[in-house]
């Protein structure tokens, strides 16, 4: 199911799968960072956070990207980054995840968060 984006993400918010990761998020995040989604669609905790992420993403002083990932097609990716909880974030710069944090989380706090591990 993709999740109704929103209407100011300017193609910043797309879906990712197992087969184009590598491009749209590791080789992405070197030129900006890139937050990882992983959800799934009976999480109601996911569906929460959906849209406190993708105002951040809309709203956030420099370009950063949002990226998708529907567990339950994925979970070859969900092993290999060991996601345990969902929602689960996980924050891509230069290649790396260098943050993650774990279930719904209000814009406030995902500013924060991005505040901290990016410096802006």
């Amino acid at each position: 199911m993709n999740m109704p984006r929103h209407p100011s993400s300017k193609g910043r918010i797309y879906d990712v799968c197992e087969a184009d990761f590598e491009q749209r998020v590791i080789q992405a995040s070197q030129q900006q960072p890139v937050l990882v989604d992983f959800w799934a669609e009976w999480c109601s905790p996911c569906l929460m956070l959906a849209p406190s992420l993708e105002r951040v993403v809309c709203e956030w002083p420099q370009e950063i990207c949002l990226a998708k990932l529907e567990v339950d097609d994925n979970m070859r990716l969900a092993g290999k980054y060991k996601v345990r909880g969902f929602p689960s974030v996980l924050l891509f710069v230069a290649g790396e995840e260098i943050a993650r944090f774990v279930s719904a989380k209000p814009v406030h706090w995902i500013e924060e968060f991005l505040q901290n591990n990016l410096g802006v």
